[in-house]
């Protein structure tokens, strides 16, 4: 994993026509909050910045000193033991805001999987954001409570749901919502690697192979490969990532990542 910082871009300019105004992600992010004619008070209060893949622009235990909003790209999240091992918490897309749930220094890693284009808040500037635009902190709140209900999905997946349930979830919450009436089915990219799929799900890289060779042939995906994905079938994948299975799945020891594993003697 290349550790390095990422270069700021520029400042944002003070104008009217500003990259604010013409950013794609600001409609469902924090940013809308602020109205379209203030876009420029929005511009001088943050730095736009790009991280190129593999590149880390949070870093765990460093001083939180600003929070970050991805515009473009996606970011794998994640904590290190102290030995080394990686725990996928989270991915974050265009419109998803960094940063909120910390106190002094930052409780999670953040890097870069493709070209990630982020706009950096420093807090003092975002503070003054919310003491003038007060539509911003209720923005803010709503983002912390989906957090939460994250965080209680994730725990839920890992505790009680088996590997076809786990995979279910996630490929309904990265695709495209379910249309009424017969509209084809929309294609959708995944731009992590089976391996961090697996890290996410706290599963191995075969059982997530195996499990979407399943889902196919089960009807309720296709796919020519990681960025050629839809969702056939969204009632059956939802029942699925629902629990609604024709029977149990037994727990076995394949299903864990090898560094979950017990070690052989203690496998009685």
């Amino acid at each position: 994993m290349t550790v390095a910082m990422a270069m700021p871009v520029h400042a944002r300019p003070r104008a009217a026509d500003t990259p604010c105004s013409r950013c794609a992600a600001r409609p469902f992010s924090v940013c809308a909050a602020i109205p379209q004619t203030d876009l420029d008070r929005l511009a001088s209060a943050s730095v736009e910045s790009v991280a190129k893949p593999r590149t880390t622009f949070v870093t765990e235990g460093e001083a939180a000193t600003d929070f970050f909003n991805i515009s473009s790209g996606t970011a794998r999240l994640f904590k290190l033991l102290p030995d080394g091992r990686r725990q996928i918490t989270g991915f974050a897309s265009a419109g998803h805001f960094l940063g909120l749930a910390v106190s002094e220094s930052y409780a999670f890693n953040a890097e870069a999987i493709d070209t990630v284009r982020y706009c950096r808040f420093p807090r003092a500037k975002l503070r003054q954001l919310i003491d003038d635009y007060p539509a911003m902190e209720k923005r803010l709140m709503r983002v912390a409570s989906g957090e939460l209900v994250a965080a209680q999905d994730q725990m839920l997946l890992l505790g009680r749901k088996n590997a076809r349930e786990r995979l279910a979830s996630f490929l309904l919450a990265r695709g495209p919502a379910a249309e009424s009436g017969h509209a084809p089915p929309r294609r959708f990219g995944l731009p992590m690697s089976r391996g961090d799929i697996a890290d996410y799900l706290g599963l191995t890289i075969e059982t997530i192979s195996r499990t979407m060779t399943k889902l196919k042939g089960d009807g309720m995906i296709d796919y020519a490969g990681a960025a050629d994905m839809m969702i056939m079938d969204h009632g059956a994948l939802r029942g699925l990532a629902d629990g609604n299975t024709t029977g149990p799945v037994p727990f076995t020891l394949a299903s864990l990542p090898r560094s979950m594993k017990p070690a052989p003697e203690l496998r009685a």
